[in-house]
């Protein structure tokens, strides 16, 4: 089984490079983050054309996210409950898998600004509030599986530049908590579970030849319970994508369960 992440920066933009990726990878579930689009337009048609279930929770112009699966969705929440948030951030449903029932979380986590700002303060309210839905998912769920683009890279090897970048967004030391307070729940940053190269990023920046470069960041993840992560195989991230003409600026990260 294989459950990957990606955020598209545009579905309507870059649905043929989906469709095309599904057709050489056929994970059995994908998280897309930065849909871009409402839900009236998202594509289920073509997706389930692909063979895969689709739940969305889109909003036009920005944010929006959706899960595919080659397997039944149910239990789909939308947004974190009890959060009042206007930003269509979150999704999450259940699948029915052979090996049992997998509940995935699917976030486009708050990119926020510099420590001080309202969006920065908005991002810790917004971190704080999921790990306390994470924390509750999980007492419920045991095959748990939390994926997405969290804008945070949480360590230095995450970063292309940790000392020049450091205390600037993605890398101070308040995100970095909230990232080691989801580990804390009992979970698992399953990239990290294996031997890495270095320099290993998920994010490029499309100006001055961030990819060419390799001037980029790890903030797509994917972390697992303690029940999956018994079952991990491997997790790597897919660079292909990154060089597909009008990319977005994210590419694919996979993880693999035996």
């Amino acid at each position: 089984m294989k459950i990957a992440t990606w955020n598209v920066n545009s579905l309507s933009v870059r649905l043929p490079q989906v469709l095309a990726w599904l057709q050489d990878n056929p994970v059995d579930a994908l998280g897309l983050q930065e849909l871009k689009l409402t839900d009236d337009k998202f594509p289920f048609d073509a997706l389930q054309a692909a063979g895969y279930h689709a739940v969305a929770h889109g909003q036009k112009t920005y944010n929006g996210v959706a899960i595919l699966s080659r397997h039944p969705l149910r239990d789909v929440v939308r947004n974190i409950p009890g959060l009042d948030d206007a930003q269509a951030r979150t999704i999450a449903a259940t699948l029915d898998t052979p090996e049992g029932p997998v509940r995935l979380v699917n976030g486009y986590f708050v990119n926020g600004q510099a420590p001080g700002t309202d969006k920065f303060a908005y991002k810790m309210q917004w971190l704080q509030a999921l790990h306390d839905w994470v924390q509750a998912e999980m007492s419920q769920h045991p095959q748990f599986v939390l994926v997405g683009d969290f804008n945070v890279a949480p360590e230095d090897r995450d970063s292309f530049d940790p000392v020049g970048l450091k205390d600037t967004i993605h890398h101070t030391v308040e995100e970095r908590t909230h990232f080691q307070a989801l580990l804390n729940l009992g979970l698992t940053d399953a990239f990290r579970m294996f031997e890495q190269p270095e320099k290993s990023y998920s994010w490029w920046d499309y100006r001055m030849l961030g990819f060419q470069k390799n001037r980029g960041l790890r903030i797509d993840h994917i972390l697992v319970s303690e029940a999956v992560r018994q079952r991990t195989a491997a997790c790597h991230i897919d660079r292909a994508p990154r060089k597909n003409p009008q990319p977005s600026d994210h590419t694919p990260v996979v993880l693999e369960l035996r």
